[in-house]
């Protein structure tokens, strides 16, 4: 689905029809031949268009003499998420401009794209290429950063439902969640370097404009923190995946050591009865209060096993 927008009187509005300049927003469902159309209509390398449809897409950018290209990954909550698959998982998203048109194109719905749509940033302007994807940039670090929070919130939900249940689900749970937080730590830094990158050779041209290179600065800083909270979040729950599976195996060992001593303590009446369950002359055959004598001696030592036991902690 093509769509186009501008802004007028500080207000977004969407165009019946593409009107340069305007903003040229791509989401799905999508037509193969309009975005071919589109990409012969403003004379681009189809390749710009396509590349931030695939999934597997790095990030990176390029420029040419029709225009330039950002692709970056930002993260959309998996429709698709079970108990084998990932909660969120990161996708390409195309930033494209030429003299008069920016056009943004991804897969996926997202939350980075979307608040420009419902008008909830403040000061953008499509119509200014650099500024709009600087603040882009930021939108997409916060998007991280709420994504990061809610995983949080989920391990600690999760992470209590496991200390008492112990259940394969919630350790499932638990995987997908480290998946995801891998996921972030190796955008978040790929995205890192595209900036740094961005920023030495002076890609959207804002060196000298004070204003743009201080939100670009603090871009990069909340990216960085950004990555900083992903790897420590990676951490905590990769601490809580193998604290977890050491209480799993404490917790087996310590059934079978009272298994085992049960075993011990039942073995001396089975072993009573399985003597004097022999067809053989036997001492005490004839006593009238055999069974209840030998009985009590049985009992006795499981008595006293117990107690030898229970002194040692180990029932």
């Amino acid at each position: 689905m093509i769509r186009y927008y501008r802004l007028e009187d500080r207000k977004l509005q969407e165009l019946p029809e593409m009107q340069a300049p305007c903003w040229v927003n791509i989401s799905p469902p999508f037509n193969i031949a309009s975005i071919e159309a589109l990409a012969e209509e403003l004379e681009l390398d189809l390749d710009y268009l396509t590349d931030p449809l695939d999934i597997d897409e790095r990030t990176r950018f390029e420029f040419s003499d029709e225009g330039k290209l950002i692709i970056l990954n930002t993260p959309v909550l998996n429709d698709h998420s079970t108990e084998e698959r990932t909660l969120y998982i990161t996708v390409p998203m195309g930033l494209i401009w030429t003299p008069d048109y920016f056009i943004t194109i991804s897969s996926y719905e997202n939350s980075v794209l979307q608040s420009f749509l419902g008008q909830k940033v403040k000061d953008f302007n499509p119509m200014d290429p650099s500024l709009f994807v600087l603040q882009i940039l930021e939108q997409n670090v916060y998007a991280y950063l709420r994504c990061l929070k809610d995983i949080n919130v989920r391990r600690n939900v999760v992470e209590q439902e496991v200390y008492e249940s112990s259940k394969n689900r919630d350790l499932k749970k638990l995987l997908n969640l480290e998946k995801s937080l891998v996921y972030f730590v190796t955008e978040l830094t790929t995205i890192n370097q595209l900036m740094s990158k961005i920023q030495r050779t002076n890609f959207l041209g804002i060196r000298g404009n004070e204003e743009k290179e201080d939100l670009f600065e603090d871009i990069l800083i909340d990216n960085r923190q950004a990555l900083e909270m992903a790897h420590i979040y990676s951490n905590i729950l990769g601490g809580t995946m193998e604290a977890l599976a050491s209480m799993i195996s404490n917790n087996l060992n310590e059934v079978m050591k009272r298994l085992t001593v049960i075993t011990i303590v039942l073995m001396v009446p089975t072993l009573v009865a399985s003597f004097y369950g022999m067809n053989v002359s036997l001492p005490m055959m004839h006593h009238p209060h055999a069974f209840w004598a030998l009985m009590g001696v049985a009992v006795l030592i499981s008595i006293i096993l117990v107690l030898f036991f229970r002194s040692k902690k180990l029932f």
